[in-house]
């Protein structure tokens, strides 16, 4: 496991973040500017916190093995970032986050639409008091429409805009019917598109001098995720349906049984076609013109599949791997998390982070999953592991200009 953190400073550094989410996709959104570096503060209901700090199992362990009441969910989306108790209901809770809403760079919120009115938190209040605010507001459905006020969750959003439609088997064969992804794919695709977005306002500030308003909603991610399956359709009229793991405009793009198990086997171009096909000895399979070009090859699927399934069952997976990796055509293992984490190139890249957790509930460090962004002079930040409740509240509050005793009193009153 990899133990190294870096002081180093980030791309963000000196970027002030006001994080008003909860859950994934405003953390992980958040999450990705504090690996850039920002100082992010996340805005935690007290005694509460956070949804997935409660949704286990599982739970963290702590250093003697035992199972703690923090849920492992919540480490998926909010490492480097520092965690602030407040009641945002209470006036003078209200008060301390204009503070610093004053002094911030960007807010980061996933409130129902208006939902932060009533606090003086919306947009327009503080824009009033801070013009170089940038201000993004996830929600399930956006700031308009007749949606607009529903709440939107990743699971219905993969539903309504089509994903399952297309995840799955056909109807028709074992296990068919439609699926969700494993991942709540349109909750993390929505945190990645904000950060972009986030971005893009920061650097059109500096023309300006004036932060913006971003209106990111689920559904819209849903719909623009759906990438070559969405073209498709509006090219055709016809709508796609579920195929498994064969791809719709490729072929063989799926994944085989062989001896022992299962290989994935990805070959997208004739050259490719016509290697694998070399090193099986059946090189008049990329000369038949039913296969030759992957036009041919996907109008002419089944008998294609009929000829390649029974070779595939002669080797074990292993096997073909080695056979095929040094011909240039894509062939690899359907790995479990667990095999992910073990393979060699996985273990070479540094993807299995350990943080340092130092907060004194007899956790000493918490597994992560290296941010992918490798830039080279400026590279991802990997300062502390995900906070525990209100770990930072008397730090930032500091930093606010509150001594202890005026900090105290906060907490005599349950505004911190």
């Amino acid at each position: 496991m990899n133990t190294s953190t870096s002081t180093s400073a980030g791309a963000l550094n000196g970027i002030k973040v006001l994080d008003l989410s909860r859950v994934l996709a405003g953390p992980w959104a958040t999450q990705m500017l504090a690996d850039l570096g920002a100082d992010v503060v996340k805005v935690e209901r007290p005694a509460v916190g956070d949804d997935t700090r409660h949704w286990g199992p599982p739970f963290l362990k702590d250093d003697a093995g035992n199972d703690t009441r923090e849920a492992s969910y919540f480490t998926a989306c909010n490492r480097n970032k520092r965690s602030l108790t407040v009641d945002m209901g209470h006036p003078e809770g209200q008060a301390l986050l204009l503070r610093m809403a004053q002094e911030a760079d960007v807010v980061v919120e996933n409130f129902k639409t208006g939902g932060l009115k009533q606090y003086g938190l919306d947009y327009d209040s503080l824009k009033a008091l801070n013009p170089r605010l940038v201000y993004c507001s996830i929600t399930g459905f956006g700031q308009d429409g007749p949606y607009a006020e529903r709440a939107g969750y990743d699971l219905m959003v993969q539903a309504m805009c089509g994903l399952m439609s297309i995840t799955g088997h056909e109807d028709s064969e074992p296990g068919g019917g439609p699926l969700k992804v494993g991942v709540a794919v349109i909750d993390v695709f929505t945190g990645l598109y904000a950060s972009n977005a986030i971005l893009a306002a920061l650097n059109a500030r500096h023309a300006s001098g004036q932060g913006q308003f971003i209106d990111m909603a689920l559904l819209d991610v849903g719909m623009a995720v759906l990438a070559n399956q969405a073209s498709g359709f509006l090219a055709t009229g016809r709508t796609p349906g579920r195929a498994g793991n064969i791809h719709p405009s490729l072929a063989p793009y799926q994944d085989f049984s062989t001896l022992d198990g299962n290989v994935l086997l990805a070959i997208g171009n004739d050259g490719q076609f016509a290697r694998f096909c070399a090193a099986i000895d059946q090189p008049g399979w990329a000369q038949d013109a039913r296969f030759t070009t992957n036009t041919a090859r996907v109008h002419n699927r089944a008998a294609l599949l009929g000829l390649m399934k029974p070779v595939m069952l002669t080797r074990s997976t292993l096997d073909w791997i080695a056979l095929l990796e040094d011909k240039a055509v894509p062939c690899g293992p359907i790995n479990t998390i667990a095999e992910a984490f073990e393979d060699p190139q996985v273990k070479a890249r540094g993807i299995l982070k350990s943080l340092p957790r130092n907060a004194g509930d007899g956790i000493g460090r918490i597994a992560t999953v290296a941010n992918p962004m490798r830039l080279s002079a400026t590279p991802i930040t990997y300062r502390s592991a995900p906070p525990t409740l209100g770990q930072h509240t008397d730090e930032v509050l500091r930093e606010l200009g509150l001594d202890q005793q005026a900090i105290a009193a906060l907490r005599t009153q349950n505004v911190v």
